[in-house]
Order: structure tokens, then C-alpha cells, then sequence
């Protein structure tokens, strides 16, 4: 059987996982959710729910990979950006940390 190469990402704020790897041709999304290599690095966290993605796409779980795709897994936004931005914009600061005038 052929094997194709993808990538798997996955962050959290104090962890990140780039998995390079081969699966078999015809591997959907939801079946490389399940490599170890992510259990292990994050045991204590599950994907099970999370939207998924494949370079900035979102995609559902039974979509089959091709060669050179990169799986992103999307945690939910703890703030949203835009009331992120105003609330620094309320003390005099932007995203990038520098002061306004």
C-alpha cells in the first residue's frame, strides 16, 4: 500500500506538537487524530469535539488526506481577537505590545 506524508499540529499555550509522519493512502482526518505520538504529548487533553483543519481550512473528520497536507487542530478562543484589541487599546496598547500615542 502507498504511503503519503503529513503533517499533525497541535498547541497549547505552554505545549506544541509538529508531527511529521507517513500514513497509508486513503487515511482520513479523524484516523490520524488517534496516533499516539499526540496522546502522548498530551495525555491529559482531548481533541475528541475540536474543529480541525488542513492549512487554515476548515475540514471535516472523514476527509481523506493527500500527500503534503498539515493537519491543524483548533482549540477554542479563550477571548475573541477583536475584544482582545479594545481591551488593550483601553490601558494604551496593541497586540504587538507597544504603546500607542
Amino acid at each position: 500500500m502507498n504511503e503519503i506524508s503529513v503533517e499533525l499540529v497541535f498547541a497549547l499555550p505552554e505545549k506544541q506538537l509538529l508531527l511529521s509522519t507517513s500514513v497509508p493512502a486513503g487515511t482520513v482526518v479523524h484516523e490520524l487524530l488517534q496516533v499516539e505520538e499526540l496522546r502522548q504529548s498530551f495525555p491529559d487533553y482531548s481533541v475528541t469535539g475540536l474543529a480541525v483543519g488542513i492549512w487554515g481550512c476548515e475540514v471535516a473528520g472523514d476527509r481523506v488526506l493527500k500527500d503534503g497536507d498539515r493537519v491543524e487542530i483548533y482549540r477554542p478562543l479563550e477571548l475573541d481577537p477583536r475584544e482582545a484589541r479594545r481591551q488593550l487599546a483601553l490601558v494604551g496598547k496593541t497586540m504587538s505590545g507597544a504603546e500607542t500615542d
